[in-house]
């Protein structure tokens, strides 16, 4: 082979492996929005212009919660300690619109300060990934996981315990963890009976799984609202899309709703506002 032709070769393995290679990720602008969404498979934080929030003041039932999460997160932004939040509780009632709406509220005391990030269930074994990114800026982070919960053989359970307080570089500075679930440990029961019925030690093994939730030093649960504060949380959104007619019996019509669905909950108020937006032709802007 002569040495035009081995260049020639050598040129064709360098271009295959450069097809090969993943692409560089792109570098991340933390500074070009206040929310962002992590995206494992490129490894870029794509910036949101516009959350999809409910204001703090429409959340009913829940003064507790908010009060403490939104008292964690002031100390946060402020650089003060601060812990990992987990809202775990009943479906539809208002942990991820909390989590949104406290971002929103302390952003606006204090301008800039704090970054949204939301990771997926499914990329949470990226996480060391986004911490090495989100340790580079100066801006206070927090990273939101929505519906957190792990089933069957899942073990990347052990990533995020690594992640929240025992790895060696630990968690940044500058980040702070927030999850909603709707189980307070975490791990579903049958993944728990499963370790407990073929380990050696059912004790340690449970006990391994379960200790997840330990990683979060704040808990807040969530529980389905009484009838009361559901037709508060009615009430409260009509007033602020002007959806009072005197035509409409607004509880006994939210009441039905909720019959016809089997609960009442922030979601299904809400679920109701649109249906009754939508008869009267007005948009919830």
């Amino acid at each position: 082979m002569t040495d035009p032709e081995t260049q020639r070769t050598l040129q064709r393995i360098a271009e295959a492996l450069d097809r090969l290679a993943p692409p560089t990720p792109p570098e991340s602008d933390l500074n070009a929005a206040d929310a962002f969404v992590w995206h494992a498979d490129t490894g870029s934080l794509e910036p949101v212009a516009q959350v999809n929030r409910v204001d703090m003041d429409l959340l009913c039932g829940i003064e507790l919660q908010v009060e403490q999460l939104t008292e964690n997160t002031r100390r946060f932004a402020d650089g003060l300690p601060a812990n990992n939040a987990l809202l775990w509780g009943a479906r539809g009632t208002g942990k991820s619109s909390l989590v949104k709406a406290v971002h929103a509220a302390v952003n606006e005391e204090r301008p800039g300060r704090l970054v949204l990030v939301e990771i997926h269930r499914e990329d949470i074994p990226s996480l060391p990934a986004l911490l090495a990114a989100l340790r580079t800026t100066e801006r206070r982070c927090l990273v939101f996981c929505d519906d957190l919960s792990f089933d069957g053989d899942d073990t990347s359970y052990k990533s995020l315990k690594a992640v929240l307080e025992g790895g060696i570089e630990g968690r940044p500075e500058n980040v702070l963890f927030y999850a909603t679930s709707n189980r307070r440990h975490l791990i579903s029961r049958d993944m728990i009976e499963n370790e407990r019925s073929t380990a050696i030690n059912p004790g340690e093994a449970v006990e391994e799984k379960v200790s997840l939730s330990d990683r979060f030093g704040l808990w807040l649960g969530f529980h389905n609202v009484d009838q009361e504060t559901y037709f508060k949380i009615i009430e409260g959104y009509a007033r602020r899309y002007g959806l009072n007619g005197k035509d409409i019996d607004l509880r006994r019509e939210a009441n039905e709703w909720a019959v016809t669905r089997g609960s009442r909950s922030g979601r299904v108020a809400w679920q109701y506002i649109q249906n009754l937006a939508g008869r009267l032709g007005k948009r919830l802007d």
